[in-house]
């Protein structure tokens, strides 16, 4: 048994605790949480900070972890998937080995489970290691082409198959984004989905052009398809932001999960919100700024509600895989997020969204949450550009 104690404990579901004392077993399970003067100073392990649940990584692409400093920045999403598209394959024992530092990377910033996005196998080996918690998003697109949709469905579908991993993770088929999946397609991954109590994952109104492919069929996204060949002749826009055509043929009973979203509105949030009962959000900031050079909205999310939580996006797309990074990144640009909602955003709702929320999220007695330490805070007691992660457990 170990007691944890530091200047606060942030519970996440409670009131922080000066000078509280999280108690628990040998794996980690907590027992209690309490207060330091109820304990002998000789029992105690003390640190200076505050413990924190272990973080939620609401969004990563890990298989892409290869791709590191190979796209540059701020040329925006078209160019940067393009890169993508062309810079992805490489030797397998290269892509083996950087996924492996990736996820090294990620326990040492203090992440407990993750949202991972999978087009192929190459994570499953590591995965199967149960270092970490994974919710798998295997994702399928088959770029508005109806006609494609079964074969591009069966071959996504084999990689579903492929995944076995240890009890306690999860995994579904998810779309890839409004302007990459067919009506057909979104309806075979629907069926998939029934059988299960999943969290659906979409890439959500990253960039202006996805509006406007949807809004009146224009934008960089023409050339985008054209270049690879892909004929838009059968595609009609629905004259509404792109979000509006991914819940017109997305499933409102399941747990839904849009990631980036960063040209969002207000009326954006509020129209998914009413469309289904369980609506969750993944802010990935660093990644949006070194694509878009842009963050979303945030006070239109906080106005609103909505069940934030934070991602990192790939090494393709970000410089690190740390929340801490990202949660510092939304206290430079949009100070005034208040500090235990940025903790609520990469703990609890992250925990929530992918379904994890019986042991992770919050340091509730029963839960085996993992707990961090954040140290070198600002003047506040809060997020400064020096402040540090600690994995205690």
């Amino acid at each position: 048994m170990r007691k944890i104690s530091a200047d606060f404990v942030y519970t996440i579901d409670e009131n922080p605790i000066e000078n509280g004392v999280v108690i628990v077993n040998n794996s980690g399970k907590v027992l209690g949480v309490d207060i330091r003067s109820n304990h002998q100073k000789s029992e105690l392990e003390i640190y200076e900070g505050i413990i924190i649940p272990g973080f939620v990584n609401t969004h990563c692409h890990l298989e892409l972890s290869h791709m590191k400093g190979k796209v540059d920045t701020g040329t925006g999403l078209i160019p940067f998937i393009t890169e993508v598209v062309q810079q992805r394959s490489s030797d397998e024992q290269v892509i083996h080995e950087a996924i492996v530092v990736a996820e090294r990377e990620m326990l040492d910033a203090g992440i407990v489970a993750v949202g991972d996005i999978s087009n192929v196998i190459d994570t499953f080996a590591v995965k199967a290691e149960n270092k970490l918690r994974y919710s798998t998003f295997i994702e399928f697109f088959d770029f508005l082409q109806n006609t494609n949709a079964q074969s591009e469905f069966k071959k996504y579908k084999e990689v579903y198959e492929k995944l076995n991993l240890p009890s306690g993770h999860k995994k579904s088929c998810v779309p890839h984004a409004p302007y990459s999946v067919s009506a057909n397609l979104f309806e075979l991954i629907n069926e998939v989905n029934l059988e299960f109590n999943s969290t659906i994952s979409i890439h959500n109104q990253e960039t202006v052009p996805e509006n406007q492919l949807f809004l009146d069929k224009s934008g960089d996204f023409i050339d985008f398809y054209s270049r690879f060949g892909i004929s838009l002749n059968d595609f009609e826009p629905n004259k509404k932001p792109s979000i509006h055509y991914a819940l017109q043929h997305m499933n409102p009973r399941l747990k839904t999960l849009f990631v980036h979203n960063t040209i969002s509105t207000s009326e954006d949030i509020q129209v998914a919100q009413t469309w289904g009962s369980d609506v969750f959000w993944a802010t990935c900031p660093n990644a949006n700024l070194y694509i878009e050079n842009n963050l979303p909205d945030y006070k239109a999310f906080i106005d609103n509600d909505a069940q934030m939580t934070i991602g990192t996006d790939s090494l393709t797309s970000n410089w690190q895989l740390s929340i801490l990074e990202e949660m510092k990144t939304i206290a430079k640009y949009q100070s005034y997020v208040p500090f235990q909602t940025l903790l609520q955003w990469a703990t609890l709702n992250g925990a929530r969204a992918l379904g994890f929320d019986d042991e992770l999220g919050s340091i509730t007695i029963g839960k085996t949450c993992g707990l961090n330490l954040l140290y070198n805070l600002n003047h506040k007691g809060e997020l400064g550009p020096a402040t540090q992660v600690k994995r205690l457990i």
